[in-house]
Order: C-alpha cells, then structure tokens, then sequence
C-alpha cells in the first residue's frame, strides 16, 4: 500500500490537532488523582517482588527444581514479552471505546492476573522437573502478558494527564512511591509474619516450607486485584480529559509496523531503551541474588531480613522526594547520571568490602546496622534514579508527536514496560547462571554452604554488577532532550492547534 501524499498526511495530523482533548496541561494534578494513579503500581510492585525476590528461591531452593530450568522457562517467558507489549501499547493508542484508549485493557487485567499469581505460588506436588518447567513457564507468560495489560495503559496515563516538565516528575513520584512501597510491604509481611507463622519442628525457618508461600500467594493476589481496581476505578472520571485517538485509517501489518518504527526511532529513545535494559538487567541480577547474600553470605535471619527490607519503605520516600528536586534543580538527565552514579557504585560496596577482609564476621551487630543503613539510602537513590528516567520516556511523547502527529503514550510505555520485565527477567536468569557457576547447590540449608562458594559468589557479582551499572550510565548520557527542548515541542504543538483551529 503506497503512502499517503503530503496533504492527506496533513490534513490526518490537523483532524488529530482539533479532535484531542487537551489533557491534563500544565495545570496542577489534584492529589487524589496523584493517588489513584500511583496506587495502581501496587499491583506490578506485588508481582515484581515476588518473581524477583522469591520465585527463583522457591522453585530452587524449597522445591527443589534445577535452577537452570526454572531460569530457562523464566527467559521463555520473556521471549513472549517481545509481542505482547509493543502489541498493547500500539493498540491502546489506537482503542476506540466510551470508556477511553486506556481503562478497557486495565479493567480486562485484573482477574487473569490476580488468579495466576495465586497459581504460580501454589505448584502441583510430584511433577517431575521437566513438568515443572512448563508449570513455571506457561503461568510466567500468563502474568506478563495480563500485567502488560494493565500497566501499559495505566503508566501510559501519566503523559496524558500533565505535560509540565516538572509535575511530571511529581506524578510519577507517586506512582514509584506506591510501586515500591506496595511490592516492599508483601516482602517484610512475609518475614515479619508469614515465615515465622510457618516455622516448624522439621522446618525451624520458615522461608523454607512451601506452604507459607501458599498463603503468600492468597494475600499478594487479593492485594493486586485491589490495586487495579481501586487505580482503575479512581482514575475512571479523567477519560473525558484525556486523548483521543487518532481517526481511522486504513491499516495494514506494515503501515503498523511502519508507524511503531517511526514513533520509537528517535536517539533520545534509543539511548533510554538501551540503558533501561541494562539497569533492569542488574536490578534483576541484584533482586533474584538479594536474599542469597543476606541469607548465606551474611548469615541474616528472616528478623534481620525483615528490617532490611522494612528500611525500603525509608527508601521509598526518599526516592519519590528528591526526584521532583533534583529535576528543578538540575534537569532530569544530568539529575539520572550525578543520582546513578552514587547509587551504583555504592550498591554492591559492602559486599566489595568484605571480599577485601575490612569487615568483621558476621554475627557482629556492625554488619547488621551498616548494612540497613548503606541499603537504606542506596535503594532511595535508585528509586529517584528509576523516576527521572520514567519521566524522560513521558517527555519523549510530544518529541514523536511534533515529528509523526500521533500521540504514542501506549506504545512509548510498552517500550518501557518491555524493557522492565525483560531485563529484570534476564537478570533473573543471569542470577541462575551465577548460582550454578559458583556451585551453589540447590536446597542448601543457611550454615551449610562453604566459605570458598560464597566468596566466589561475591567475585563474580560485585564486578558483573558494576559493568552493567557504568555501561547504563554510559547509554543514558547519550539522552539529548532537556527542559528547553520539552518546552519548544509544546510551543510548536500549540501552533498546530492555533493553525487547524483558524483554519
């Protein structure tokens, strides 16, 4: 099918110009629509601290699959990640409903997700490994497609409902404050009550017997249902304000292909996509090793682990405060590398230290306090770096538009939903690859592994680890749009919009 002549393509753009609502603008977002919108991250964090945190663990170490298979049907998981996202994101650009582009998809979501999730947690007991790998695999891809339903959409929202520079980052704080509050606050539930709930005679730590993540599974799941359903609903009242799609046109897989091209091959974003890859590929890698080194490299019991991961909630406020200050002060790309720069070097620092003798053994109360502490703020630092980086991919959606007349928010945030699950799934695997290659044995109880293991294990990670943060600080410098910038691409739209409306 030939492309349209110039005037169509115009006259296209000037139908969109006039059509679309004005959005949320430059005015300030209410706050209970801040919180509805934020509250919806809840259900991708839930999800998300539980695939990365635990599921590797639990499938590894307390039901005893290979590692190497459970990070096999992980990646094919992720290969399914490659159509369904950029598949959402372009067709709830393009949705026409009463009910909006977004809010269709995020009301479709709730239940295939909740359910799932609960299933994951629940494995049939006697299934040989190679049954197991199908189990974890078909209801790995199930999730990721349904999350992608809903948390494309729903982040999708947050260009739609301001184009400020700098609410933007405020928005998005609220939705990274939620996300790692929400996902955080199933992780301490788990040891400050479900594990030592389950602890017994045969199994005196409970993060080793099945049926506390069981009763995990139940709670996370009516908690994700909760979450979809109260961002759903609390954001419902905006889709008069919001985009409308573009008008209809003849459509064909290469004229969608084509477009899909044409909206995300600008540098600034190949620049984001690939440093977004890399950083979720080490935020994976540190998640699926997360409670590998605080329960057998630093000896921490589930209290311990409880606190540690309690101090995320401190993290949390941290990140989603200085986020909105560091973009006024110092604009959001020079902001991510000063932020990332601090946080990554300093992420696997204890580790690095005790590798090099300079820390005392565990047992020691120092280890314990230095460690929450240097987590503590670490983490809040990688949250603001998380925001900053979000709210460049928003900033990204008028950029397109002056270039193609089309609104893209679904299929930029795909993009970014993509390269989420994809990399955090990917460093999930890597993670099985490290805990294989170091010869760390599956269903290895705490004490029982050898000194020379977890020395290895620290070898190999701090050095992994630290290439994969400079290579992503590397990739985001090469980000070009500013507030300058920004603010030219809403000057040169609100042209359009004076020209088609006089015309």
């Amino acid at each position: 099918m030939k492309e349209p002549p110039a005037s169509e393509q115009l006259a296209v753009e000037r139908e969109i110009l006039q059509t679309a609502p004005g959005g949320g603008g430059s005015a300030k977002i209410p706050t209970r629509t801040k919180l509805a919108y934020g509250f919806g991250s809840v259900a991708y964090g839930v999800k998300d601290g539980g695939l990365k945190y635990f599921l590797l663990l639990f499938y590894g170490q307390v039901i005893g699959v290979d590692q190497l298979l459970v990070g096999a049907a992980i990646l094919l998981a992720l290969v399914s990640d490659a159509f369904s996202d950029p598949i959402v994101g372009y067709w709830s650009d393009n949705l026409r409903s009463r009910w909006g582009r977004r809010h269709p998809f995020m009301y479709v979501a709730a239940v295939p997700i909740s359910v799932s999730y609960y299933f994951i947690w629940n494995p049939p007991l006697g299934w040989s490994d190679q049954a197991m790998f199908w189990y974890i695999a078909i209801l790995a891809i199930i999730i990721r497609t349904f999350i992608t339903f809903f948390e494309t959409p729903n982040t999708a929202l947050a260009p739609e409902l301001t184009d400020d520079y700098d609410e933007r980052s405020s928005l998005l704080s609220f939705r990274y404050y939620f996300g790692w509050t929400g996902g955080n606050a199933m992780t301490v539930i788990n040891f400050a009550m479900i594990f030592p709930a389950f602890a017994t005679l045969a199994i005196p730590n409970g993060q080793f017997n099945p049926e506390a993540y069981s009763f995990y599974g139940l709670i996370a799941s009516i908690l994700i249902f909760t979450a979809i359903m109260v961002s759903s609903i609390g954001t419902h009242s905006r889709i008069p304000h919001l985009k409308s799609p573009p008008p209809k046109r003849d459509m064909t897989l290469k004229k969608i292909f084509s477009e899909i091209f044409e909206t995300l091959s600008s540098r600034s974003f190949v620049a984001l996509f690939c440093a977004a890859l890399v950083a979720f590929t080490a935020s994976g890698l540190a998640a699926g090793l997360a409670f590998y080194f605080g329960t057998y490299f630093w000896g921490f019991g589930p209290e311990q682990l409880g606190a540690i991961t309690f101090g995320v909630f401190i993290s949390a406020i941290i990140g989603a405060v200085l986020a909105p200050i560091v973009t006024r002060k110092l604009g959001k790309k020079r902001g991510a590398i000063i932020v990332g720069l601090i946080a990554f070097i300093g992420s696997p620092m204890p580790i690095f230290l005790r590798l090099l003798g300079v820390l005392p053994e565990n047992g020691d109360p120092f280890i314990f306090w230095f460690y929450l502490i240097a987590n503590t703020i670490d983490v809040g630092l990688i949250i603001c770096y998380q925001i900053l980086a979000a709210s460049m991919i928003a900033d990204l959606v008028e950029q397109s538009e002056v270039k193609t007349g089309r609104r893209s928010e679904g299929l930029f945030f795909a993009a970014s939903t993509f390269m989420r699950k994809w990399g955090e799934g990917f460093g999930i695997v890597v993670a099985t690859v490290v805990l294989s290659a170091v010869g760390l044995a599956a269903g290895a109880a705490q004490g029982e592994v050898p000194d020379d293991t977890l020395w290895r294990l620290g070898a190999v990670y701090v050095p992994v680890i630290l290439s994969l943060w400079m290579i992503m600080i590397f990739f985001i410098s090469r980000y070009e749009l500013d507030r300058a910038g920004h603010e030219d691409n809403l000057r040169k739209l609100a042209e359009r919009r004076d020209t088609a409306a006089a015309e």
